[in-house]
């Protein structure tokens, strides 16, 4: 999560101007589904459950795409914000398989919305994970359970294969993710929302959702000029959903994290990062990826509480000079913020509270493809009966501990990334010393050559001073 693709809809001026005019709601309404929330996951479960015959209503606080939705590197790939061994020894080899695939699900719904309805907004050039440590061993034992047990489309790159696309010393293996994708993420919310009014969602901005009764077959929904009557009703906000979802809020550690877009860089960047997709590394410190041809877009610094993006300017530049020396100073052209709700346990939260109510929410940093696929499953839940929204039921809503857990995230974020910085400098200690110690062996190895040459030849001049010498 970090920003769209394109400078040019960056700043925060562009978010209250965009799709500007959509109306308050001001009159009592009486529909099937009342989606609460107007990001990513709200738009696609409004308009898949429009799709499916039901009568929609959209209710957004503030703007549609104002916050973590349109705010994000576009970089579409399947998987979830845990590892997939943690995913198996949570939920079992064939629920964690299935979980895979309906990810998959979700990057493919991306990819066909945005082909079919915008073609020129995609940019198929793949993604690496990057490790910052050398883990051969460990890359190949989850390139087994993605490519061979679950089916993923994922090739291992060796170190001298990252270092050959992107020249740093601080990347070894590689996981390559060729059929990820990169978008326009504020086009593509924007565009969203068209879809949805198309297949006729009504989409009420500036209205926030003061209380909601879920009890009874219709639920009451209520907010400060009217009032709205559903059968289903589905809380689709982030950490700032508001009187809509207190215990939903409370169950999400906000987390602001920032980026920045660079001025051209020219030939420097040409020399150093040939890969034109998204680079990510294994520790989600760093998230960087091309535009306009010769700029970086730069996804590194976290918070858990908001703060003027333009602070981190010097942080993320600093970030740039520490992978890329050989860029020199980089002139930082324009930064940005936005805050995602990160749950405990790292999974999305998708399913039903009680009959009639259902969540989407808690996406963190793959926010994506897995608002696209639990937007569609809900969807589906809702108004064909597909029961897979079970497979997340292990990941209950679990409090995320207030303020307190807002200090303690900040203290594991930076823990974590000191430990990722320490882990690989020593990777690359070892790597410098094994290198030394190789150079050594070559050198003995050619000294003990030499030697052996010497003395044979040494021996072969002895012998022929010792062979008898024939009469003239």
């Amino acid at each position: 999560m970090a920003q769209s693709a394109t400078h040019e809809t960056g700043s925060e001026a562009g978010d209250a101007s965009a799709d500007a005019g959509r109306p308050r709601l001001t009159f009592d309404l009486d529909v099937d589904v009342c989606v609460v929330g107007g990001g990513l996951a709200g738009l696609t479960v409004a308009r898949e459950a429009a799709r499916n015959g039901a009568s929609v209503a959209l209710l957004e606080g503030r703007q549609v795409g104002w916050n973590a939705s349109g705010h994000h590197l576009g970089t579409v790939m399947p998987g979830y914000g845990v590892p997939v061994s943690d995913l198996i020894a949570r939920v079992g080899f064939d629920n964690a398989r299935e979980l895979w695939s309906l990810s998959q699900a979700g990057a493919d719904y991306v990819r066909a919305t945005v082909m079919t309805n915008a073609p020129e907004t995609a940019v198929t050039d793949g993604a690496l994970e990057v490790s910052t440590v050398d883990a051969g061993d460990e890359i190949i034992s989850r390139l087994q359970t993605l490519g061979e047990d679950f089916g993923a489309d994922v090739e291992g790159w060796q170190a001298d294969r990252v270092r050959d696309v992107l020249k740093t010393r601080r990347y070894f293996h590689a996981i390559h993710y060729p059929k990820a994708f990169q978008i326009d993420g504020r086009k593509y919310v924007h565009g969203l929302a068209s879809l949805a009014e198309q297949d006729g969602v009504r989409i009420f901005e500036n209205t926030p959702v003061v209380n909601i009764d879920p009890a009874g077959v219709r639920k009451r929904v209520v907010t400060p000029s009217a009032r709205l009557r559903a059968s289903q009703v589905v809380l689709a906000g982030n950490a700032h959903i508001g009187a809509a979802g207190v215990r939903l809020a409370t169950t999400l550690l906000p987390v602001w994290r920032y980026a920045a877009l660079t001025a051209p860089l020219g030939e420097r960047l040409a020399e150093t990062v040939t890969f034109q997709g998204s680079v990510i590394d294994t520790d989600g410190i760093d998230h960087f990826r091309i535009v306009d041809g010769d700029r970086l877009l730069w996804s590194s610094p976290e918070t858990t509480w908001q703060a003027n993006p333009s602070r981190f300017a010097k942080a993320i530049r600093q970030r740039i000079a520490t992978m890329f020396p050989q860029l020199g100073r980089v002139e930082i052209a324009e930064t940005w913020g936005g805050v995602f709700g990160q749950t405990v346990h790292g999974m999305p939260q998708i399913g039903q509270l009680r009959p009639g109510l259902w969540v989407v929410s808690g996406f963190g940093r793959q926010g994506l493809n897995t608002s696209a696929m639990a937007g569609e499953l809900i969807a589906r839940s809702m108004l064909l009966g597909d029961d897979r929204w079970k497979l997340f039921s292990p990941f209950e809503l679990v409090w995320a501990g207030g303020t307190a857990g807002r200090v303690v995230g900040h203290a594991i974020g930076k823990l974590s990334r000191q430990q990722s910085a320490a882990a690989g400098a020593l990777a690359r200690y070892r790597e410098r010393a094994a290198a030394r110690e190789q150079t050594r062996e070559l050198a003995h190895e050619k000294r003990v050559a030499v030697a052996q040459s010497r003395s044979a030849a040494a021996a072969r001049r002895a012998a022929e001073l010792q062979k008898p010498h024939g009469r003239p």
